[in-house]
């Protein structure tokens, strides 16, 4: 399923495979966020069982999602907007264990390859949807959802 990518997720000033050559910390704020693959798994509720740290992904998504772009549709004020809102930082990777599996940040933290159909990787952000890793399409607007706990999903790690 290709999307409407507008935002742009094109990166072409940014030097060539910069992420296997620069630690996270190392990473201007443009490869930072050039990292998103913008498959919006993070914008997904989770529940974490406090005594194993297991995660468990709900397919219920934020309400600042725009479903038409697979981006935050307040980006810039999402913090403020959304409490339990998570900005990616160092400090955040220092333990990544609650993002999906396929999240490059959290990838990197753990010294893993980014994966092909990555836009970085594949030259292509429509290869994050193709692929079956964005959300689009298999999800509910949490002001609809109800109970978390009613919503929990097997197709993300």
């Amino acid at each position: 399923m290709s999307q409407n990518l507008s935002r742009g997720r094109r990166h072409a000033c940014l030097t060539p495979e910069f992420w296997k050559h620069k630690s996270l910390a190392e990473m201007t704020s443009d490869e930072w966020e050039a990292l998103c693959d913008g498959c919006a798994k993070c914008c997904l509720h989770r529940l974490e069982d406090e005594d194993t740290r297991e995660i468990y992904f709900t397919n219920v998504h934020c309400r600042l999602l725009d479903l038409e772009t697979s981006q935050c549709s307040d980006y810039a004020n999402r913090s403020t907007r959304v409490s339990d809102c998570v900005t990616i930082t160092l400090k955040e990777l220092e333990d990544p264990y609650w993002l999906p599996s396929t999240c490059a940040y959290r990838l990197l933290a753990e010294h893993k390859p980014l994966p092909e159909w990555h836009p970085l990787v594949s030259g292509d952000p429509n290869t994050v949807f193709d692929s079956g890793n964005g959300i689009t399409g298999r999800t509910i607007c949490e002001d609809d959802a109800g109970r978390l706990d009613c919503h929990l999903i097997d197709w993300i790690k």
